[in-house]
């Protein structure tokens, strides 16, 4: 019996990397689609609004190599969906479609979402939303990583807490939440010892060049602040030509000036480039001539990110935080190296999560405030840098690991197989299920939350008042760092330069102390912003947060 597929909720945009503005949901939309056209259907159908949109949809499928049967079921049609038997979302909006299903009966068909960004309102609500929506225990909300999947576990306790305090509701059914990472068509990202050669050389790169490699939107807000890989690579450089590769795309005019300014200031040794990462020829340009890759996520926006993977596919080894679903795609000292990651703890985030929901800043304002108040480890990175710098062979033992991990774990051919495995599965439930119902405990406005409690799992630790606080060399360039366009925007949770004064003057006199020591000598009400205040410290790299081993 062939494996089932589900109709696709279509809207072109959402699956094609060719627009102006490539995000990562999108380019999980066209693997999603490509992986469906070459999986041997005999018939793939979708839901949308009109002919022309079902015709771009036949054409994709063409594109990607199909040649079987195609099926539009109209949207305002929904129980031409029994025929599939579920309708796969490109997000997490279970509830309209639910309502939609109501009437028609709710064994007629599953849903079948997947998280992308959570951190907005619009995705956290469309989560808690999941408990008052009529969705079923044959339904299911898939989680890209194991981080996002506690985020929405986070966010359905604490809307349970408030419906069962607020209503004495105590019976909840929720769909399905499995983890299943994204994937990519591995074979893409396989180069030829000439490709790569032609791709450095078109670049002006040397034989004896390191390449080093970014991939995704250049925003510092939004995506990854430059700022600590920029610092690690001079550090890491000592004298090597290195090269640094970013390739994707800015926003805007601004961004892409205070990406310069940082870099000049930053990495002045270190030869930058930038390629177009919206066109597929400066992608594969990018991939080829790269000897490692790097991104340090530190953006609660985040879920998964692809471009680990396709580095891995591409048999390089990779330098990533230690967030969101980095954790589960890259395994430390095998594929590449993770890098700690520290943010505030609960609730000292509360503030950024008001003033998002009170419309005084922005989603990209909320989400840059809360990157601010995330560091890297300045000096696990500087060492991983270093090490895949000078060791060819160490590189090609992580790349050659990552490229078989990638290969038998994250090809799109086997992550479409696990769809398929799901949606087989909610068709058993629906056909035989009784209905599931289970408590919840918490409670706080739910989609709402502190974003260091919202993404608590997502940083490797969370500050407490056992850490143990260093000053560092750098202390001296906080000043101009502070004033970075990239870091000047957050002047309202960065510390007063008297206050950093304070904190610098006291590491220089007693040497380390932790951070219940370093906040002691200010006034009680000021200490919790003193707290996160040190994170900030440490994204500056003006002092070092380490854990004791002592404590």
């Amino acid at each position: 019996m062939s494996q089932p597929n589900a109709t696709l909720l279509y809207q072109a945009e959402g699956y094609t990397t060719n627009g102006d503005k490539l995000m990562g949901r999108q380019a999980a939309g066209e693997g999603l689609l490509r992986a469906a056209a070459q999986s041997g259907a005999v018939q793939l159908s979708c839901h949308t609004d009109n002919p022309a949109s079902a015709r771009h949809f036949v054409e994709q499928l063409a594109q990607h190599g199909y040649s079987g049967k195609t099926n539009w079921v109209p949207t305002e049609h929904p129980a031409g969906l029994a025929d599939s038997g579920c309708l796969y979302l490109p997000g997490p909006n279970l509830m309209d479609f639910a309502w939609r299903r109501a009437p028609l009966g709710d064994r007629t068909y599953s849903l079948c979402g997947i998280t992308h960004t959570t951190a907005s309102h619009i995705a956290m609500t469309a989560i808690t939303d999941l408990l008052i929506a009529p969705v079923r225990s044959w339904d299911a909300l898939i989680c890209t990583s194991t981080a996002v999947r506690d985020t929405v576990r986070v966010l359905l306790e604490n809307q349970a807490a408030y419906l069962c305090e607020r209503l004495g509701a105590n019976r909840f059914e929720l769909p399905q939440l499995p983890v299943i990472p994204l994937g990519v068509h591995t074979a893409d990202y396989v180069f030829t010892e000439n490709e790569r050669a032609a791709a450095r050389a078109d670049l002006g790169i040397g034989q004896d060049d390191i390449v080093m490699l970014f991939v995704g939107r250049l925003s510092f807000h939004a995506k990854a602040h430059p700022q600590q890989m920029f610092t690690a690579l001079e550090r890491a450089a000592k004298g090597r030509r290195v090269h640094l590769i970013q390739c994707g795309w800015f926003p805007n005019a601004p961004i892409e000036a205070a990406f310069n300014d940082a870099a000049q200031v930053l990495c002045p040794s270190i030869f930058l480039h930038y390629i177009d990462g919206r066109q597929a020829a400066g992608r594969r340009q990018a991939w080829a001539a790269a000897h490692i890759f790097i991104s340090l996520s530190d953006n609660i926006q985040e879920t998964f990110g692809l471009t680990p993977i396709e580095a891995m596919a591409s048999g390089i080894p990779v330098i990533v935080s230690d967030w969101d679903g980095y954790k589960d795609t890259v395994r430390d000292q095998i594929d590449g190296f993770r890098i700690p990651t520290l943010t505030p703890p609960v609730p000292l985030g509360a503030d950024l999560a008001q003033r998002y929901e009170n419309g005084t800043d922005t989603y990209d304002v909320y989400c840059g405030l809360a990157s601010q108040l995330t560091a890297l480890d300045p000096v696990a990175l500087e060492m991983a840098c270093s090490k895949l710098i000078v060791d060819a062979e160490l590189r090609q033992q992580m790349g050659a690991a990552g490229s078989a991990r990638a290969r038998e774990v994250y090809e799109w051919k086997i992550i479409y197989q696990r769809y398929q495995t799901l949606w087989a599965e909610l068709a058993e439930q629906r056909r035989a299920d009784p209905n599931l119902h289970g408590p919840l405990k918490a409670f706080h406005r739910p989609d709402r939350l502190d974003p260091f409690a919202a993404f608590a799992s997502y940083p490797t630790s969370q500050l407490s008042g056992k850490h143990v606080v260093s000053l560092r060399d750098e202390a001296a360039q906080l000043s101009s760092r502070r004033h970075m366009a990239m870091n000047s925007f957050a002047q309202r949770v960065q510390l007063s330069a008297e206050e950093c004064e304070m904190i610098f003057t006291r590491l220089k006199q007693h040497g380390t102390q932790t951070v219940s020591e370093v906040i002691a000598c200010f006034k009680i009400e000021r200490r919790p912003y003193i707290v996160r205040g040190l994170v900030w410290l440490a994204k500056m790299e003006a002092v070092h947060i380490f854990v004791s081993s002592n404590s």
